[in-house]
């Protein structure tokens, strides 16, 4: 698995990272790379000042001096705004500090351990060394809860910790890890301001990327996101665009958005790849377990790896050296729901009701319902709202707002929660009732969920990356989640990110000109969910076989019947959770194949010597 991991102190550590290579130039920090090629491990120093990048970063050399000059004057932010995603150290003085991406998909982690610190971008094998074990709790929040921070400060193992993105870990001589915040190179943006800065720091994203030379693949979906994307790296590089399809997508209107996109980008060689005609692909090649790939956290994409190892065959085949797509255009160029309550707050009231009713209009909803629940959120505070959804978990109530409402709501369940034992019940609220002891007053709806919505963004991209690494040694890039994109986007309210009728608007704002006008002019988003039940049914027997021997499961945690009833049910095509469904075989497969023995990841380098 590619990590990078480092510690305050290497002498009388007596270990180190199995197969890694050790890292040179950071000063007294112990640190090693495993997976990373020598020209993704770059430095800049300047005086007191040092600045070491690891992963995509995409500044030149004299901006890696440059950064390192301001942190030499005590700047250590400028290092983390460098371009591209990667992880930053940099070193002011005698302090160190550690930092990962706006966006999650390159976290910190770190934990106590022979009197320093360890830290790296991946968790478990800190917790291998540590001998820390799995959190269950983490499992079936991620698996079971909505607008709660599950993570916060914690990781998916207990005595690990984690450093919330948008956070540097302060590493300084004598004194006791912490964290600060990362401060964002701008404040709120007006939205015909923010527009062009967008625009400019997309190309910049993706243009960065095809000065890598060679060839380069892209997702181009038909959707607005990928088609970005695709249209800006057309721009000045070979591209070898490609669009999945398959029996039942081909009634949708994204392969004909596809090809007109296309055919305006001259240069581009467009492929698109079938699915096989009446051959569903969701939930497929998940028969041997032990033959997927290992990522740090339960990912998502393994429900979809069949589609993708078709997806990106042909990007594999003509040699393409790094494939580009869409993801995080949701989390950027749109908003959350949510975004009307803040939009209330900011004192702009009768736009919020106004908001508010129209959500009702397009999800079919009713109005008064949604007035209601949009005033019963405005007026509970945070920590009350999880310290109300602990008792409901715990009392197994799935009584919380519903369908459209629950866009609008704090915090809730979803219905997989009848799923929990009693003592499965018990661990979750307890996380809940944890969580609420922490929380913000001052948070709000929609700042929440657009973080937690980035996050989880950034770590499916994360795991995405290192199946696509792993299986097919093609890395995948993300330009919409890059730190600029990500701050610029944000910097601009999110109630005027997302307009009421209108798709995207920022979007047709800073790329008019930019993409093909048929791109901007669509309206349409393609629904996957009658593919997924598809693959439901098709693959039921390898979903049985791996939830047949669930962990969680023996653990007491979850109900067998109720687990294998929902699958039977789905399979059948009935309504049921399908989110926690397809969480829970993620889960169960990375339970399956994560190893936590401290042989697995590190060796001895104390080893006693033989006598004669």
């Amino acid at each position: 698995m590619r990590f990078f991991m480092g510690t305050t102190a290497t002498a009388g550590l007596g270990w180190r990272p199995k197969g890694a290579d050790e890292v040179a130039g950071v000063g007294n920090l112990g640190v090693w790379a495993n997976e990373f090629r020598a020209d993704e491990i770059r430095r800049g120093s300047c005086g007191g000042g040092t600045v070491v990048v690891a992963g995509s970063c995409l500044a030149s050399a004299v901006e890696l001096e440059r950064a390192a000059a301001a942190a030499a004057r005590g700047d250590w932010v400028a290092a983390a705004r460098l371009p591209g995603v990667a992880l930053v150290l940099v070193r002011t003085g005698r302090v160190w500090r550690v930092i990962g991406d706006r966006a999650g998909t390159v976290q910190v982690f770190w934990m106590r351990f022979a009197d320093r610190v360890l830290w790296g971008t991946a968790a478990a094998p800190l917790a291998a060394l540590g001998g820390y074990e799995v959190d269950p709790a983490v499992l079936l929040g991620q698996m079971m809860l909505q607008g709660v921070d599950v993570l916060d400060g914690a990781s998916a193992f207990h005595g690990v910790r984690r450093v919330r993105p948008g956070h540097a870990l302060v590493l300084e001589e004598g004194q006791p890890p912490r964290t600060e915040p990362v401060a964002p190179p701008v404040g709120s943006l007006a939205f015909d301001k923010a527009a062009p800065l967008v625009r400019d720091a997309v190309v910049e994203a993706v243009q960065r990327r095809t000065m890598m030379g060679g060839l380069i693949s892209a997702d181009l979906s038909g959707g607005m996101d990928s088609s970005v994307v695709a249209s800006v790296a057309a721009m000045s590089t070979r591209l070898l665009a490609v669009t999945y399809t398959d029996a039942r997508m081909r009634d949708e209107d994204d392969v004909r958005y596809a090809r007109q996109v296309a055919a305006e980008l001259p240069g581009v060689r467009h492929e698109v790849v079938e699915g096989g005609s009446g051959v569903v692909r969701h939930f497929g090649g998940l028969d041997d377990p032990h033959l997927l790939p290992l990522t740090d956290t339960p990912t998502y994409s393994l429900g979809l790896l069949e589609m993708k190892r078709v997806q990106l065959a042909e990007a594999v085949r003509s040699g393409s050296q790094l494939h580009l797509t869409g993801r995080g255009g949701d989390d950027v160029l749109g908003a959350v729901g949510s975004m009307a309550l803040d939009q209330f707050r900011s004192g702009q009231r009768a736009a919020a009701w106004r908001r508010v009713a129209a959500l009702a209009r397009v999800r079919r909803a009713s109005g008064t319902e949604l007035m209601v629940q949009a005033a019963r959120t405005i007026a509970t505070p945070y920590p009350h709202a999880l310290e109300v959804l602990a008792d409901r978990v715990e009392k197994g109530r799935a009584d919380g707002p519903a369908g459209a409402a629950r866009t609008l709501a704090w915090c809730g369940v979803g219905g997989a929660l009848p799923w929990l034992t009693r003592s499965g019940r018990s661990l979750v609220a307890g996380l809940v009732g944890a969580r609420a002891v922490g929380a913000d007053r001052s948070e709000t709806p929609g700042r929440l969920h657009e973080r937690l919505a980035l996050e989880l963004m950034g770590d499916g991209h994360a795991t995405y990356d290192q199946m696509s690494r792993t299986l097919w040694g093609l890395p995948v890039h993300a330009p919409l989640l890059d730190n600029r994109v990500v701050d610029l986007c944000h910097a601009i309210p999110g109630w005027e990110r997302s307009r009421p009728g209108a798709f995207k608007p920022l979007a047709g704002a800073a790329f008019t000109g930019l993409v093909p006008d048929v791109l901007l002019e669509r309206r349409t988003k393609t629904p996957f969910t009658g593919s997924l039940f598809d693959g439901l049914r098709a693959h039921a027997p390898a979903l049985r076989r791996i939830l047949t021997g669930s962990i969680l499961i023996q653990a007491g945690l979850l109900d067998r019947r109720q687990v294998m009833g929902a699958l039977d049910a789905g399979a059948r095509g009935e309504t049921i959770p399908l989110a926690a469904l397809h969480g829970l075989v993620t889960a169960e497969l990375w339970l399956a194949l994560l190893p936590l023995g401290r042989s697995a990841w590190w060796e001895r380098t104390d080893a006693p010597q033989v006598a004669a």
